[in-house]
C-alpha cells in the first residue's frame, strides 16, 4: 500500500463511522483510548469506535510511516479532527496488517489527546 492510499485508509476511519470500522478494524485489534477501560481488544475495540460520532474533518501531521516487514505498515501521526464547534487534537498511532490481495486491517491503534486530562484507572 502506498502513503498516500494508507493516509486515505486512516482518514476514512475518521470520518467513515460505524461502517469504515467494520470493514477496516480487525476482529483481533487491541487499542489504547483515552476513555475507561482504556484497554480494548476484539470486539470490544471496534465497539469503542462504533458508538463514537464521526469527525466532519481530520487533518494529519508530523505523518510517519514505517514498514517492518511484509504485510505489516506502522504509521503515527498528530491528528486534528472537528464536528460542529467540538475539536480534537491527539497523537495516534495504527498498526495495518495485509490480510490478502488489496484486504488490510487495523490490528492496533492508540490515542493520546493533548490538552485533556486522562481519567486514572485508579
Amino acid at each position: 500500500m502506498d502513503d498516500d492510499r494508507i493516509w486515505t485508509f486512516e482518514e476514512e476511519l475518521w470520518t467513515g463511522g460505524k461502517d469504515a470500522y467494520e470493514r477496516k478494524v480487525g476482529g483481533e485489534c487491541l487499542m489504547a483510548l483515552p476513555t475507561m477501560p482504556f484497554v480494548f481488544d476484539g470486539r470490544a475495540a471496534k465497539n469503542a469506535v462504533e458508538d463514537t460520532p464521526s469527525w466532519e474533518k481530520i487533518s494529519f501531521e508530523d505523518k510517519s510511516v514505517e514498514r517492518p516487514q511484509e504485510g505489516l505498515i506502522v504509521i503515527a501521526y498528530r491528528a486534528r479532527a472537528s464536528r460542529g464547534e467540538e475539536t480534537y487534537h491527539a497523537v495516534c498511532t495504527s498498526t495495518l496488517m495485509r490480510i490478502e490481495h488489496e484486504e488490510w486491517k487495523v490490528v492496533q491503534h492508540q490515542q493520546t489527546p493533548f490538552d485533556t486530562n486522562v481519567a486514572s484507572p485508579d
